[in-house]
């Protein structure tokens, strides 16, 4: 039988946030921050004869959560709206929120749950060197993943460093 043989040494690394992203807000102009300023020095690249940006959002995923209360303010259901857009995270939210259709069948007063709200989204990275990663943003964490040189990893870090709401 034939072996297998290690052709690359790919690294992952994360940053547990001590806080949470506080909104998707917040986070939407993170990652957009980014992709406009591209502090990791990314550099576009020709995949298939197209032209691709240094920075792209890969792969997003936003969850909403509304919870619905009985008078005595005890929680009697809750509905996850999950979207893969920051634009379809507050439309669909907004009209779950303005369905009272729905809060009669469930028998409770809507509201926002904004502190279960979950959000990530997938950076792919093209750096100089020509290594393509990742560096995946939620609400509680970063990851860098797919890379092999440590200087990718330094460069993210110090970019966090330098964002408060990443400490």
């Amino acid at each position: 039988m034939a072996d297998f043989i290690q052709t690359t040494n790919t690294k992952s690394a994360v940053r547990d946030l001590l806080v949470p992203i506080a909104n998707i807000t917040i986070f939407d102009a993170l990652v957009q921050d980014i992709i406009d300023t591209n502090p990791f020095g990314c550099t576009s690249y020709v995949e298939s004869g197209v032209t691709i940006d240094p920075v792209v959002r890969s792969k997003e995923a936003y969850d909403a959560k509304v919870i619905y209360e009985n008078l005595e303010a005890d929680t009697i259901g809750d509905v996850s709206i999950q979207v893969a857009t920051v634009t379809a995270f507050g439309t669909a939210a907004t009209h779950v929120m303005n369905d009272d259709e729905l809060a009669t069948a469930i028998g409770g007063t809507q509201s926002r749950d904004n502190e279960k709200d979950t959000f990530s989204c997938k950076l792919k990275c093209h750096d100089a060197n020509g290594e393509t990663y990742y560096v995946t943003i939620s609400r509680t964490k970063v990851r860098i993943s797919s890379y092999a040189d440590d200087a990718i990893r330094e460069a993210v870090e110090l970019w966090a460093d330098g964002k408060p709401e990443l400490g």
